[in-house]
């Protein structure tokens, strides 16, 4: 029984993205067990975690089919969340593909839930306020996935797998602009919870 009282171990894998530190902190915030990791570790370097956040990158960073050893940590029985990038990159590794956006979003945009917002956008709004920095954009979601959100210009803001242990966020929930960011952070974190008690 003292596992369930164990801090969550969520690790960050850097991808050279702007705000990975926020997500980093975010993480801290809620009580998680959380180092910033470089996206070249070896999978058997890994610490034993609970979930993996793959963060975002400089343009086309998510389309080129690797991305440091990303795709061997997609392989892990934990939770994933990707963003920008990171969702990006694990859209094209299930078979699903990415391209360059052919209207770049940045700053303050709105998006709309879509099939009531999965798991990661529970207890938001159907309609909110999100912070984008996106020049590519995933097109074809996967085969066993699901779009949780949209917008006008972007048809795949987020995505998840049917088994519900897969994640992607176009935009970024860590910046402050994302009016529910705290919430998906602390939803993911309850994911890995559940999965990691689950395993107990």
């Amino acid at each position: 029984m003292a596992d369930e009282y164990k801090p969550l171990v969520i690790d960050v894998v850097d991808n050279g993205g702007q705000w990975t530190h926020r997500e980093w902190r975010m993480l801290r915030y809620l009580k998680v067990d959380t180092q910033i990791i470089d996206n070249t570790t070896p999978v058997e370097q890994l610490r034993e975690l609970d979930g993996i956040i793959l963060s975002g990158g400089a343009a086309r960073v998510g389309l080129t089919g690797e991305l440091g050893n990303c795709a061997a940590y997609l392989e892990l029985d934990i939770p994933v969340l990707g963003i920008c990038a990171g969702h990006q990159f694990m859209a094209r590794h299930y078979g699903g593909d990415a391209r360059e956006s052919p209207i770049p979003e940045f700053g303050a945009m709105e998006i709309e839930l879509q099939n009531q917002g999965g798991k990661i956008f529970q207890n938001t709004s159907p309609t909110q306020t999100v912070w984008e920095s996106h020049n590519d954009e995933v097109n074809e979601v996967p085969d066993g996935f699901f779009i949780t959100a949209s917008s006008p210009s972007c048809k795949v803001q987020g995505m998840e797998n049917e088994a519900g242990d897969r994640f992607g966020l176009q935009f970024h929930p860590e910046v402050n602009d994302s009016e529910f960011g705290k919430e998906m952070f602390e939803n993911f974190v309850e994911i890995c919870r559940i999965s990691r008690d689950s395993k107990i």
